[in-house]
């Protein structure tokens, strides 16, 4: 059975940093591409970051130069540091691994970016 679980979200102020933590178990996240979404009050959900099985990194527009995905094999754990952040980046955070055509997600975390 495939958990992935997000920790790490809370409250920043406006230019301060987080660093969320997506642990996962009954899969291997080396295995699979992996990626970091986000939802909004009241928005779609919105891709953030992914990272390939062999390490080809994505960002949106929106995060990119601020953002930094990566991931521990030892772990099993994806990160996404945020740096610089700004009230717009105020959302639920998401994990998602595809596997065998399945997306599996975590619970999310809330991240609130405010002064």
């Amino acid at each position: 059975q495939v958990q992935l679980v997000e920790t790490g979200g809370g409250l920043a102020q406006p230019g301060g940093s987080l660093r969320l933590s997506c642990a996962a178990s009954g899969v291997t996240l080396d295995d699979y591409p992996i990626a970091w979404f986000r939802q909004a009050p009241g928005k779609e959900r919105e891709g953030v970051s992914s990272i390939t099985t062999d390490g080809y990194i994505y960002y949106a527009p929106s995060v990119k130069g601020r953002f930094t995905i990566s991931r521990d094999s030892a772990k099993n754990t994806v990160y996404l540091r945020m740096n610089m952040m700004k009230p717009e980046d105020t959302a639920v955070y998401y994990c998602n691994v595809r596997r065998f055509g399945l997306d599996y997600w975590g619970q999310g975390t809330q991240v609130t970016v405010s002064s």
